[in-house]
C-alpha cells in the first residue's frame, strides 16, 4: 500500500489534490491521501468535495511525512515554503525518514531547492524538485506541465509518474542536479511575465489610439504572434476581470528571481528586467492594490502611467 501526501491545498494545490483524487491515484482504502494546509479548513473542504475518497487529515507537515511513502509539497511563497520546511517540531524536515520521498512543486530560488535537497537526503530520504508551468486552471484540469531534477529513482517511480500523469500533460527530466529545474521555471515565467507587459502596452496603445479592442484581439489571434495567453487573458483585460488564477505578486517574485540569475550568469536580461520592474511598480502601488489580483492586472498600472485621453477617461470608468 503507497500512502501519498500533500502539503499545501492553496490556489494550486487544491486543484492538484482534486487530480489525484478524480484519477483515483490517491484517495482509495489501498492509497490513501493524507493532506494538510496552514488553513485547515482547506483540507476540510477538500474531504467533503470527496465523500467517496479515502482522505486523512494530519495537524502537521511533519505528520503527513512520517505518514506517507510519497509527499507532495505545493506551497505559494519562499517565505511560505522556508516555514513549512524549516520548522523544527512540526515542519516537512521533521518528519523525514530513509524511507521518504519529497516532491517539491513550488518555484523558489535555486538555492531554496539545493538547500531543502541536501537537509532530506542528509537524513537518507529522496527529493525530487518539480515546479509546475501553468496556473489555477491547468491546476485544475490536470494540464500542468512539471520540470523535475533530482533523483532519478523518484522521477522514474510507477506510483510518481501515475501522479504527474494525472496531475499534468507533460513531465520534463533536467538530471540529477538539483536547480535545473528551477532554472527552467524560471526562463519559463520570466518570459510569460515579459509577454504580459507587452501584450499590455500593445492593448493600452490601441484603445489609446481610437482601436477597438476586441476586433485588435481577434487580429492578434490569427497571425504568427498568436497565444493562448493572450486569447484567454485579452477578453478579461478589456473588462478589467483579474480574477486570480496567476497571482501578479507571484508573477513579480518569479521575474525578479530570473532577473537575479541572469545577473548571475551574465547574461543580457534588459528587456525582461524593464517588466519585472512595471511588475514591482504594480505590486506596490497602493491605490491600484492588485499584487493579489491576477498577473493580468499589469494592464490596470500600464493604463495608470498612461496620459492618453483614452486611459484618463477609463481611470474614472
Amino acid at each position: 500500500m503507497t500512502k501519498i501526501g500533500f502539503i499545501g491545498l492553496g490556489i494550486m494545490g487544491e486543484g492538484m489534490a482534486n487530480c489525484l483524487l478524480k484519477d483515483s491515484v490517491a484517495g482509495t482504502p489501498e492509497t490513501p491521501l493524507i493532506i494538510w494546509n496552514r488553513t485547515a479548513t482547506k483540507c476540510d473542504q477538500l474531504k467533503a468535495s470527496h465523500p467517496t475518497k479515502t482522505i486523512e487529515i494530519k495537524s502537521s507537515a511533519k505528520d503527513v511525512v512520517s505518514s506517507c511513502d510519497i509527499v507532495f509539497s505545493m506551497l505559494s511563497t519562499p517565505e511560505a515554503s522556508a516555514a513549512v520546511f524549516d520548522d523544527a517540531t512540526n515542519g516537512t524536515l521533521a518528519g523525514v525518514t530513509s524511507s521518504s520521498v519529497i516532491i517539491d512543486c513550488a518555484t523558489l530560488a535555486e538555492s531554496d531547492m539545493k538547500r531543502m535537497s541536501d537537509q532530506v537526503t542528509a537524513k537518507g530520504g529522496k527529493f525530487l524538485e518539480a515546479p509546475v508551468s501553468g496556473s489555477k486552471g491547468p491546476a485544475h484540469g490536470g494540464q500542468l506541465i512539471f520540470l523535475c531534477a533530482g533523483s532519478q529513482a523518484v522521477f522514474d517511480d510507477a506510483t510518481v509518474q501515475a501522479a504527474l500523469d494525472a496531475m499534468g500533460k507533460a513531465s520534463h527530466y533536467f538530471g540529477e542536479q538539483v536547480g535545473k529545474a528551477t532554472r527552467a521555471k524560471l526562463v519559463v515565467n520570466s518570459l510569460m511575465g515579459t509577454m504580459m507587459a507587452a501584450f499590455g502596452e500593445s492593448l493600452a496603445l490601441a484603445e489609446s489610439l481610437d482601436l477597438d479592442g476586441s476586433k485588435m484581439l481577434e487580429v492578434i489571434s490569427q497571425g504568427a504572434i498568436a497565444s493562448p495567453m493572450f486569447a484567454l487573458k485579452g477578453p478579461k483585460m478589456l473588462k478589467k476581470d483579474h480574477a486570480p488564477n496567476f497571482p501578479l505578486c507571484h508573477a513579480h517574485k518569479d521575474m525578479k528571481l530570473a532577473v537575479d540569475a541572469a545577473k548571475s550568469v551574465r547574461t543580457e536580461y534588459s528587456v525582461t528586467q524593464v517588466a519585472e520592474v512595471t511588475f514591482r511598480k504594480a505590486r506596490e502601488d497602493e491605490e491600484l492594490k492588485v499584487a493579489n489580483e491576477d498577473f493580468s492586472a499589469v494592464f490596470e498600472k500600464i493604463h495608470k502611467e498612461s496620459k492618453s485621453d483614452y486611459s484618463k477617461k477609463r481611470k474614472l470608468g
